[in-house]
């Protein structure tokens, strides 16, 4: 089984950190009072150098809708619900169990 490309999770000021995204997608985010805010669907990426860097996550149906593109769209309505997260408000230190470092009122609603 193939791997895909590791990403750095931190921008390029700070010391960076591969991540295999195979790892995150797909698991559910926890809040600080433990409870899930959706599941981890899609990555943005800044690319404009060698190595491609996160700066956002895409959590919850928003996510999924933008990942798998238009059909899903059509049954979820333009956009779906979800969240978008910066780099800096995900810790994903344990891929398996990602987590934000905010409150949930800090991050963009999608």
């Amino acid at each position: 089984m193939t791997r895909k490309p590791a990403v750095t999770t931190e921008p390029r000021a700070r010391a960076s950190r591969e991540i295999h995204l195979d790892q995150l997608l797909g698991r559910p985010v926890l809040a600080g009072n433990n409870q899930t805010i959706g599941r981890l669907e899609e990555f943005r990426l800044d690319d404009e150098r060698n190595a491609p860097e996160i700066v956002e996550y895409v959590i919850g149906a928003a996510g999924l809708a933008e990942r798998l593109g238009v059909g899903v769209g059509l049954l979820f309505g333009r956009h779906g619900r979800g969240y978008i997260a910066r780099w800096d408000q995900l810790d994903v230190s344990d891929p398996r169990h990602p987590r934000l470092t905010c409150s949930i009122n800090d991050l963009r609603r999608e």
